[in-house]
């Protein structure tokens, strides 16, 4: 199997970020965003993926978290993106229910190459610590549509907001580990229309 890697860069004004990721990995991960919240979710997002993934970004946070946390999302999807090719032998659907403590998230994604985000998560307090957790609607956003990913994500129960986006991340990275993985039965993509 050819080794399903990529590597990014993003420079501009706001931000300046590095992205190696190995689809085909054992969850091994570097990250320094320079929020410790998001460094904690995109390393559990690695480790329940199998993905390997490196991040180096540096951002204007003085003014808040906004374009480090979207532009990570961007570097993150066209890393996906590139890693993934034509996208030849992959399963393209992926999905996971998980619980975590209180808390129970539905995510389901699609590799069709049409992005849309459908984004069901009201979360119960505005800030974790100085991030606001609008942002996260932002960084799936961003992700969806440099991936190439139709992305669904649905809180069903939860109250403590570091449980709901541990378990989104978690259940993310399950369903693109499911999405990513190649079936030896599909010949080319699986699509009827012959690409995607």
């Amino acid at each position: 199997m050819n080794i399903r890697n990529a590597e990014i860069s993003r420079n501009t004004k706001e931000t300046q970020i590095t992205a190696s990721l190995t689809i085909d990995g054992s969850g091994s991960s570097n990250i320094n965003t320079g929020i410790p919240f998001l460094d904690h979710m995109l390393e559990l997002f690695a480790k329940h993926g199998f993905f390997d993934l490196n991040i180096d970004a540096t951002g204007d946070l003085e003014i808040d978290c906004h374009h480090t946390v979207e532009d990570i999302a961007l570097v993150l999807g066209s890393a996906f993106d590139q890693a993934l090719g034509e996208r030849i032998g992959i399963k393209r659907y992926g999905w996971c229910m998980l619980p975590m403590d209180e808390t129970l998230v539905a995510v389901a994604l699609d590799l069709s190459r049409r992005p849309f985000l459908v984004y069901d998560l009201n979360p119960p307090v505005p800030y974790i610590k100085d991030l606001d957790t609008k942002l996260f609607h932002e960084f799936f956003q961003a992700f969806s549509v440099k991936a190439g990913m139709n992305l669904h994500i649905k809180l069903m129960e939860g109250k403590e907001v570091h449980h709901i986006f541990e378990a989104v991340f978690k259940a993310l990275a399950k369903a693109l580990d499911q999405a990513v993985s190649i079936d030896k039965r599909i010949n080319g993509v699986l699509s009827t229309k012959g690409s995607l």
